[in-house]
């Protein structure tokens, strides 16, 4: 079978048609989105290096795809906006490519554009990366019920009023502001994914100020992309939308600080 391009602003996305193909995907390169992309048949992909961050948890699905004989990369978040495959397409840059992507001649600083055609060699991949289990607890923040979960698609319409920590990104998904939140929630924290190209990783927050919820992004050197339970114990409040400054939570506080201040 030849090998064609998939494009998904979110890997999620990824269906039956993958199978065999290349990806090139909106969504950050940690271990959920590179489980995603590997179980749905894909021969390679590339995926947004989210700012890189914590732990390097921005590209840690990258790298990890190799133990499975699948060529990846990573793009430069400066480069193309996350959430948006065309973008990476036609304008992203590769930031980290892992030995089998290099093994086929992709490097750092190559368009995402050569990249591709470089990935369309890729050899069938020899293994499939274990299910990454997508977190949703509920828990206890002094008198607080929060909903954590580690993807903003676990997020469902039965969510409305909750307080949500998401390890998603800030931005919006194929720039479309009704996938900014499924629910109608009471408060949504993002990872903000290096900001990245035209603050892009904030984007979900004005769009959430029209909906009347308060809405922050965490700095990515803070807490690891893709680990809700991260940005709880550490995460840093990066932005804020105006529903948020209302509720007084400012730039720079805790995440924890912040939802302390939600009671």
């Amino acid at each position: 079978m030849t090998s064609e391009l998939r494009f998904y602003d979110s890997i999620t996305d990824a269906d039956a048609d993958a199978r065999g193909h290349i990806g090139i995907s909106g969504s950050h390169g940690g271990l959920f989105a590179a489980a995603c992309a590997s179980r749905a048949g894909l021969r390679a992909v590339v995926l947004n290096d989210a700012g890189i961050g914590l732990h390097d948890a921005g590209i840690a699905g990258v790298r990890a795809l190799a133990d499975q004989g699948m060529a990846a990369c990573a793009v430069d978040c400066m480069s193309a906006e996350i959430g948006a495959a065309r973008d990476s397409f036609e304008n992203g840059i590769v930031s980290y490519a892992n030995p089998l992507a290099m093994s086929l001649g992709v490097h750092t600083g190559q368009s995402v554009n050569d990249a591709a055609t470089l990935l369309a060699q890729a050899p069938e991949p020899t293994g499939v990366m274990a299910a990454v289990p997508e977190s949703r607890n509920l828990i206890k923040v002094g008198d607080l019920e929060v909903l954590s979960v580690d993807s903003a698609s676990l997020i469902t319409p039965e969510d409305a009023s909750r307080i949500i920590v998401t390890g998603s990104h800030g931005g919006l998904i194929g720039g479309n502001p009704a996938r900014a939140c499924k629910a109608a929630a009471r408060f949504v924290s993002f990872s903000d994914a290096g900001i990245g190209k035209n603050d892009i990783g904030l984007s979900r927050l004005p769009a959430l100020d029209i909906r009347g919820i308060a809405a922050v992004t965490l700095d990515r050197k803070t807490c690891e992309i893709g680990n809700s339970a991260s940005a709880l114990k550490t995460g840093i409040v990066s932005a804020t939308n105006r529903t948020a400054e209302a509720l007084g939570i400012k730039r720079g506080m805790p995440l924890i600080d912040a939802i302390h201040l939600l009671a």
